[in-house]
Parts: C-alpha cells; structure tokens; sequence
C-alpha cells in the first residue's frame, strides 16, 4: 500500500516528486560540465549544493546561484502590495550564495509581467533596491518579459520575479560541509517569519478561515503584513563568523527545509540532530489549523530559524558573541552526531 500523502503533496507540492526532479535535472546537467575542463568557468562543485562553484583564477572560485520568490507573489497581488517581494527575491540568492563561504558581488533580475503595469515595476524595484544594499551587491542588470498567455494572475496582476547572484571565494575558504565531525555544534539564525517557503501550503492552510486583512492578535499584525515580511539577508553577520571562527558548513533553511542539511553531508555517515525551539506564532497558527505533525512542520518551514551554521563546538561561544554584536541572536539549536540524517527530536526527517 502506498504511503499517505503529507499536508504539503497534498497543497500541491510532493516533496519526493521535486527531489527526484532535482536529481534528474542534475544527472543530466553534469554532463555539460565536459564542456569546460581546463582554465576560467571549469565546474569545481557538483550541482546540488546551495550555490554552483567554477574556476574563476589566482586561487579564487565564482559562485553562482538563481531563485526566486515562489507563491509569496500571489499574496503580494492580493494585497497591492509589492515593496518587499524583490527583498526576498535577493535574500533567496545572497544567502545561498553565502552557504559555500561566498561574497555576494553582482545581482541580475528576472521580472516576468501578465501586462505592462509601470506602477507596479516601480514597487518590486523598490524592494530589490533595499535587498541589494543589505546585501553589499549592485544590480547590474536583466530581463523583463510580458508574457500574459503563461502568467494569470490575481486581478490581471500576475508577475513571477528571479534573481541570479555572482559571489567571490577564495578556493581553499569554500565551505562545502568536508569538515563537519560528529561533535560539532549547530548555531541558527533566527528567521523573520515564513521567508519565501512553504506558501502553498501556508496559503491553503491559513485563507481557508482568514483574511489577508484580518488583524491577528497572536501576531499583533494582519495576516497580510505577516506573511509578506520580507526573507532576513544573512550576508553581512556570515562573512563576518567565516572572519572570525572556523565554519565547516552552512546551511539556507529555505524549501524542504531542515532536509536540506543532508546537502551537507554528502554521502558520510553525520546525523544532525536539532532541538525543537519555540517556534513563532505564525508558525503555531498553522500548525494547530492543519493539525500537522513535528515532522511535517519542520520538513516544510523554518519554524523560526532561518539559517544555520555548523562549527566546532568550542567555537560556540565565540559565534554567538559575534552575530549578537552584528545585532543578530543567534544561538545552538542543535548538534552533529554519529549515524546518517536530519532528527528532530528523535524523530527522522530525512
């Protein structure tokens, strides 16, 4: 018999039909890479990892990495409002790109358009604006296309918005995960709330009793003005930890999220085994509405902690001093040990 859907398959989106997906498109891609052996653009990274790596010269790797904004686009129709979605377009890109150690040194947009509506570029450029200084990366150019036979969407509004980031790292500072040892420690960022995942579900879960609108005491906002809060840019409080302490991996808790640690791991034998935290009220919202596991929940969301890092554990404290003085709280939720996996709470994610 067939195993029972999760909450997010059944919202639309089947987590184990995307990752087969991911590891077809990955086969096939790599072999391109024959198409540069030797010299500027070889690949030094297999796909797969949070950001691509290729030779760039005098010791240094280019990293490069593409995402987008996801359904968070359809709330943002909704409401008129399109300010901050081009922070999360950035956010999604930047703090990949920091996952291998490198800093962020170019942006390009993708801006997709049912219609010509100038207002409305005006507002998403406003947000990548704001995303490209948190960032220290200029926009240096892109693509728009109006396309309203492909894109529908709310109130002849529809818009779907990428971005493609560029990074700099010096080849022997790569941060690929090589070194992470049962022992480490796990040091979460905390996250400003949902980020730019898990919405098809969020949406389906939370709009079936409530408006966008609607003011929510248990998060003193609208949920609109929740669920719109812009993805944080960990940029600046990372490059300043790769500074200052050893880090042997870094991890975006972005779709899939805690399962995407295992990018990490490779193919050794390291379990990460995190501490299930007291999780923002949005995400308690959802939960208790859908009735979802600790499973689905942490498979699905960031519940609260939008990146980690792992380190040796006596560089903890250390780690944690200098994210506070970055103005960033940041704090263990978690550590490596022995065997193969993601856990939370005894209870095995991926």
């Amino acid at each position: 018999m067939p195993a029972a859907k999760g909450a997010y398959a059944k919202a639309g989106v089947d987590l184990a039909k995307v990752r087969g997906i991911q590891r077809s498109l990955a086969t096939t891609l790599s072999a391109t890479f024959r198409n540069r052996t030797e010299g500027a653009g070889t690949p030094l990274i297999a796909i797969g990892h949070y950001a691509g790596l290729v030779e760039l010269g005098g010791g240094r790797a280019l990293a490069l990495h593409a995402d987008g904004v996801g359904t968070k686009v359809l709330v943002a129709q909704a409401l008129g409002k399109y300010d901050t979605v081009g922070i999360d377009a950035v956010a999604m890109t930047v703090n990949d790109l920091v996952c291998v150690g490198a800093e962020p040194i170019a942006l390009l947009d993708y801006l997709a358009l049912e219609r010509e509506d100038e207002s409305l570029v005006k507002e998403l450029m406003k947000g990548l604006v704001v995303g490209a200084g948190r960032a220290g990366a200029p926009v240096v150019g892109g693509e728009t296309a109006v396309m309203g036979d492909v894109l529908k969407g709310v109130g002849g509004h529809g818009f779907d918005l990428a971005c493609l980031g560029a990074g700099v790292v010096d080849k022997d500072r790569v941060v690929d995960g090589s070194s992470i040892t049962a022992g480490d420690a796990i040091l979460g960022f905390p996250s400003s709330g949902l980020h730019s995942n898990g919405y098809t579900l969020a949406r389906k879960v939370l709009l079936r009793r409530h408006r966008l609108d609607e003011f929510v005491p248990a998060l003193d906002k609208t949920l609109g003005e929740e669920i719109l809060t812009p993805t944080e840019i960990y940029v600046r409080p990372v490059l300043k930890l790769l500074r200052k302490v050893e880090v042997h991996g870094i991890a975006h808790v972005t779709g899939g999220a805690y399962g995407k640690l295992m990018r990490l791991a490779g193919r050794r034998k390291v379990a990460f085994r995190l501490e299930p935290q007291e999780a923002p009220p949005i995400f308690r919202m959802i939960r208790e509405e859908a009735r979802l596991s600790t499973k689905e929940m942490y498979s699905t969301f960031n519940m609260g902690t939008g990146l980690c890092a792992i380190l040796p554990a006596s560089e903890l404290e250390e780690a944690v001093r200098i994210c506070r003085k970055e103005g960033v709280a940041a704090g263990p939720v978690g550590s490596v040990g022995t065997g193969r996996g993601v856990y939370v709470a005894r209870e095995k994610l991926a």
